[in-house]
């Protein structure tokens, strides 16, 4: 079966089981039903599976034979985006001296003597504004630029606990200082690796070579942040929202790898009611509207949960990835898949619940890029590129997110 003909299929089977949460309304389930919806479910899962295998097949194929290449479009170019194909395309013995000029107009030559360039803005947030793509964390968190990247104290307050007051006829007004707090917002050095292209692709000028070598970069790049993003110490990396975030509920012991209603009931009560009340006006960005975090491996473990009148409490988006771009819900609160979230495991923090958009990601406006063509690559016919991004990122308000920890045993 196809992987087309898969997506459908698992489009048809969330429709199913949604259509049955509200066939059912608020009625208790009957066995037969909870049945019912189990099954719909587990044969969900494993088209699932087979989607991300077959996903993954051809992610390989694509990897290891260059399929699929983007063809070079028609038209006018931007200057300093022509400037960038050519350091893309050619060594600098390669390069004519108007070659060589418009490399110079696109990029610092700071570092030039080095092999490597400073690229300027323009052509930088192109690879900076594409890293959602390749992570959760940056589709959550709201995002800020800098030009520089020295350090940052990002100025914080919470206002959950202050309140006003009554005040009798010609009696004064209380103070009540607002507090201040800082949180760190530094950046780190992220490397793509050194990312080899056959020099023949580079030579053939049908092929869109700035978004060949780009999305190789910015994949590998926004990969790792997410990861660092997630689960970062702090120390030498940014600082992850699971690592700032407090725990809101610890499941009872002999749940290590699994999640009941209560706990999941429980998390969310543990979030402050001025969160719960804040609501998004876009479906599919959350702004200051609380979500659900967790990985697959949790979401199998989330699905099949039942409320204590036996009725689902997840609620299947079949429209996602096919022509909306709605998000499952999960005790009516939207789901968002981030699998750098720690899987199932003792001690393990493996939901997030709350405004996911209180995680800050900062860029440094000065990503620096490399290109290699000496002899360890010019044998092998490939030329090297390497990109250095720096970035950070830290939950500004730790109040905001609240976690579910697995017991010790």
């Amino acid at each position: 079966m196809s992987i087309q003909a898969l997506r459908e299929r698992l489009s048809a089977l969330n429709k199913d089981a949604k259509n049955q949460i509200a066939e059912a309304g608020s009625k208790t389930w009957t066995k037969e039903e909870k049945e019912k919806f189990d099954s719909v479910m587990d044969e969900a899962e494993r088209v699932q599976s087979q989607i991300e295998a077959s996903q993954r097949v051809l992610d390989m194929e694509a990897e290891k034979e260059f399929r699929h290449l983007p063809t070079k479009k028609d038209g006018p170019q931007d200057a300093q985006m022509e400037g960038y194909e050519i350091f893309l395309r050619k060594s600098d013995r390669q390069m004519s001296q108007e070659d060589a000029a418009k490399v110079r107009n696109t990029m610092s030559t700071t570092t030039g003597s080095e092999g490597g360039y400073t690229v300027q803005t323009t052509v930088a947030k192109t690879l900076i504004e594409a890293l959602k793509s390749y992570g959760a964390m940056r589709r959550v968190a709201t995002q800020i630029t800098t030009a520089a990247g020295e350090d940052l104290s990002y100025p914080t307050t919470d206002g959950t606990a202050e309140e006003g007051e009554i005040v009798a006829q010609n009696a004064g007004a209380s103070d009540q200082d607002v507090s201040f707090g800082t949180r760190s917002l530094n950046v780190f050095k992220f490397s793509s690796k050194v990312v080899t292209i056959p020099i023949e692709l580079l030579q053939d000028s049908g092929i869109d070579v700035i978004s060949l070598v780009n999305g190789r970069l910015r994949s590998r790049i926004g990969r790792h942040q997410n990861k660092k993003y997630t689960t970062g110490t702090g120390t030498g990396e940014p600082w992850g929202m699971v690592t700032a975030a407090s725990v809101g509920r610890v499941g009872a012991a002999g749940q290590v790898s699994t999640v009941i209603y209560d706990d999941l009931v429980d998390l969310m009560d543990s979030l402050d009611v001025a969160y719960l009340d804040e609501e998004s006006g876009d479906d599919d960005l959350p702004g200051a509207a609380p979500w659900f975090m967790f990985s697959q491996t949790m979401r199998r473990a989330v699905r099949k949960i039942k409320d204590t009148a036996g009725r689902p409490i997840w609620t299947p988006s079949y429209d996602e990835g096919m022509t909306a771009k709605r998000p499952d819900l999960l005790l009516g609160y939207p789901v968002k898949i981030n699998n750098d979230m720690p899987t199932p495991a003792a001690n393990a923090k493996s939901i997030a619940f709350g405004n996911l958009s209180q995680y800050t990601v900062r860029d440094a406006m000065n990503v620096t890029m490399y290109r290699f063509d000496d002899s360890a690559y010019a044998k092998k016919g490939q030329v090297g590129f390497l990109a250095f991004s720096r970035a950070g990122g830290n939950l500004m308000d730790t109040g905001a997110v609240k976690l579910y920890q697995h017991p010790a045993s």
